[in-house]
């Protein structure tokens, strides 16, 4: 049974909050290169979580889903790679 129109935008709006909440942590890691309060794990988490949504997102075709997390995924999976390389350039002593 297809959802009403005001059920979907309600969807999409809170998808966007929430995706988009992250971008602006995404672009001050990538410029200032400091990632030392952020937690690997927790992020690492959610991360998964969501590429979990995308995958349910996508068996079930539900487009809220799908769009807010094939955005957030490329979002967290930034922030994770920056803190994944600035640990292992400390590692090395760069």
């Amino acid at each position: 049974m297809p959802e009403p129109p005001l059920v979907t935008a309600l969807g999409l709006l809170a998808a966007a909050l929430t995706t988009f909440a992250f971008l602006p942590q995404a672009i001050k890691t990538w410029r200032s290169k400091s990632v030392g309060d952020l937690s690997l794990v927790t992020y690492g988490m959610f991360l998964t979580g969501v590429v979990l949504w995308l995958v349910y997102g996508l068996l079930i075709t539900n487009w809220p889903l799908i769009l807010s997390n094939a955005v957030a995924m490329p979002l967290q999976g930034a922030i994770v790679g920056q803190i994944l390389a600035v640990r292992w350039r400390e590692r090395r002593g760069d």
